[in-house]
């Protein structure tokens, strides 16, 4: 790798300064993490590999900030604070400082604004593509972290942000040759590509799911399958209102141009927003809190008792199903 004579030197150039105390400097086999009391420590992971989960042309500044907030997008939906996160990344051969550098770069971005330094991890050459691995760890206190298990019949079910951005985004990269792009007009494609490359995770919204959500998760793979997942996992089903996905400007755009979009925007995942279901009694107070916070949520749907599939019915009331409802990671 150019310019890089060892593990050593690069540890010490590119990823001790990024090190929290727990890290101990990047010194040590392990970190040592203090929990805080009356807390569960909350732990996710995530892997992202150069070809399939982002372009190997994608600025590795924005790579590392990518690496970093689809975990966090994990812990928020937990109702978790972040602590720390471990990293391990595989090197493909031709790897330069400058990447190095703008890698570090985008991992000290975030982990400044969303109070998540670098604990660890390991780091390894590989002939093959960039892979990075993330392991990040959170606290909830005890007893409240929010479960994809928990949601319960006449939960009122809500997602945040705007959904179907980041996939509209990436049919974009893969198939620029479609006339639809240029037909949305560059600012609107704009916006779909950098929610591809750069998601917002819901950090800022933590707190209110742990004091109101019965259940939740993040949307990583399509809001369609993953809703699916959360309802199953839950043992009860729900009706959903199709028209009631909130649609970002640009979105709504590309679907009015292509109307079949429509299925590739709630079915093709890399939202990383959060699906919360919430009591119908503390509906108002749940909205108000997340108002409170510059946060937006929309509700999309109401939980049922039943373990039948969701029904998914359109503006006009009619039951609408999907030939693929998640993107799949095998």
């Amino acid at each position: 790798m150019d310019g890089l004579s060892n593990e050593d030197d690069l540890i010490a150039r590119y990823f001790a300064p990024l090190a929290g105390p727990g890290g101990l400097g990047l010194r040590d086999d392990a970190a040592l993490v203090r929990v805080p009391e009356g807390h569960e420590l909350v732990l996710t992971k995530d892997a992202l590999v150069a070809g399939v989960h982002f372009f190997a042309d994608d600025p590795w500044c924005a790579v590392a900030q990518k690496a970093l907030r689809v975990n966090l997008s994990d812990l928020a939906a937990k109702g978790a604070q972040p602590l720390g996160y471990l990293l391990a990344i595989a090197l493909p051969p031709n790897t330069t400082a400058p990447q190095l550098a703008q890698f570090a770069e985008g991992l000290k971005l975030d982990g400044d604004a969303f109070g998540l330094p670098l604990l660890g991890g390991d780091t390894v050459r590989t002939p093959g593509p960039l892979t990075i691995s993330v392991t990040a760890l959170g606290s909830v206190p005890m007893g409240q972290m929010v479960l994809r298990t928990g949601v319960q019949p006449d939960d009122r079910l809500y997602v945040t942000g705007t959904i179907g951005d980041s996939a509209l985004g990436l049919q974009s990269r893969l198939h620029p040759e479609h006339a639809v792009w240029s037909r949305i007009g560059a600012r609107h494609l704009t916006h779909l590509q950098q929610r591809y490359l750069l998601p917002q995770p819901r950090n800022g919204l933590a707190s209110v799911l742990g004091q109101f959500a019965h259940g939740g998760m993040d949307v990583s793979d399509g809001l369609i399958g993953d809703l699916t997942k959360m309802l199953k996992a839950s043992g009860v089903t729900a009706q959903v209102e199709l028209g009631a996905i909130p649609l970002s400007d640009a979105a709504r755009a590309a679907i009015i141009a292509e109307p079949r979009l429509f299925e590739t925007a709630v079915t093709g995942g890399d939202d990383y927003e959060l699906l919360i279901a919430v009591p119908s009694a503390q509906a108002a107070a749940f909205e108000s809190a997340v108002q409170a916070l510059d946060g937006v949520v929309t509700q999309i749907g109401v939980a049922e008792a039943g373990t039948g599939a969701p029904l998914f019915l359109s503006s006009h009331g009619e039951a609408v199903s999907f030939a693929r409802q998640s993107f799949s990671h095998i």
